[in-house]
């Protein structure tokens, strides 16, 4: 299938041709911010400064790449605002997209709607921000669609950091108050009467107390901090 967009490529507007067959049943979904400063884990900066937060985002990118280039499966990412040519999405790899919509849910629905119109069967969504998460647990989500129609994996925080489905469903996208600790909550009432499987659940990073006590985000922390103070 051939697919003909418009997107804003390192900030310039041109056409961006993505020729694309599916090579598999399967695609994963990353969505991302692009890792500017000041505009990425504004919570958690709140407590480290602006520069350490985003040193945190992206080891975090990093971490995510590391997790997802070798699944048995096709991979796009999303950006939050344009799309770049050369960082650390490699393009053999990955497929680039831009997020569309005013909010996370329309976001969200947007790009779903798209990978399954190309004809995949089984396509889950990830956030980058999941240090917790590895690529055995992406797998075992891809098993579950195998038997069920739904996967979720529930966040600390209330929300979910893993969502995958076997047919678009516009319905988990809306109604939700993105951001808050009811959106777990609301989303298992849209399957609860479909097969569905709960992943571990998993904390994201957003606070200085998500990784204060994790040694290898040390070495982005400043050194005036005391954790034993904040």
């Amino acid at each position: 299938m051939a697919v003909l967009s418009k997107n804003d490529v390192d900030g310039n507007n041109e056409m961006a041709f993505d020729f694309h067959f599916p090579s598999s049943k399967k695609a994963i979904i990353v969505f991302t911010r692009n890792p500017e400063l000041g505009k990425v884990k504004t919570r958690l900066a709140k407590s480290i400064g602006d520069e350490s937060a985003l040193k945190v985002y992206q080891f975090l990118l990093q971490h995510t790449v590391k997790i997802t280039e070798n699944l048995n499966a096709d991979k796009y990412v999303f950006y939050s605002e344009k799309i770049r040519k050369d960082d650390i999405w490699n393009p053999e790899i990955f497929r680039k997209k831009i997020q569309k919509g005013e909010d996370l849910g329309e976001r969200m629905e947007n790009a779903f709607t798209e990978i399954f119109s190309m004809g995949y069967e089984k396509v889950l969504i990830v956030g980058s921000d999941i240090y917790e998460l590895q690529q055995k647990d992406i797998e075992k989500a891809f098993e579950a669609l195998e038997e069920n129609k739904y996967v979720i994996g529930p966040a600390e925080d209330g929300g979910y950091y893993l969502f995958g489905m076997t047919q678009l469903n516009p319905k988990v996208f809306k109604n939700k108050n993105w951001g808050t600790n009811t959106v777990l909550r609301d989303t298992l009432n849209d399957i609860e009467k479909e097969k569905y499987i709960e992943l571990a659940q998993m904390s994201d990073v957003d606070y200085y107390e998500d990784i204060k006590n994790i040694d290898v985000f040390q070495q982005f922390l400043p050194p005036y901090l005391d954790k034993n103070f904040l």
